[in-house]
């Protein structure tokens, strides 16, 4: 997996190279693009009922899935700027949820881990 990301990351900084778009790319622009991408991506749901978001149709899938890339595309490209890397990244923020969150305590609940500390 970390190959493959590897592998976008790079692919993502040559296309990025190529259009000069560095100079634009701050970490404040960064986040600020990807929360318009997540916005577009919660668009696609509004309204729906809970089931209804469970079995979009193939023409929604796809919508989709192009929305959650450029989520994505945006985040990996704020981690790169900023020298994180998110699969080490990753495996660090579930080791402190599942301290926050132990499971024979949550199991089955959705409260905040306020709530239960």
């Amino acid at each position: 997996m970390q190959d493959r990301l590897d592998g976008l990351q790079e692919r993502l900084r040559a296309f990025v190279r190529e259009r000069d778009w560095e100079q634009f790319h701050s970490p404040k622009n960064l986040a600020m693009a990807m929360i318009v991408e997540a916005a577009e991506l919660v668009e696609h749901f509004q309204w729906m009922t809970e089931q209804e978001s469970r079995t979009v149709t193939a023409e929604k899938r796809e919508q989709v899935a192009q929305e959650i890339s450029d989520t994505f595309i945006y985040l990996l490209r704020m981690a790169d700027v900023l020298g994180i890397d998110l699969i080490d990244a990753a495996h660090a923020k579930m080791d402190l949820n599942a301290q926050k969150y132990p499971a024979e305590k949550v199991r089955g609940s959705n409260a905040r881990y306020t709530e239960y500390e």
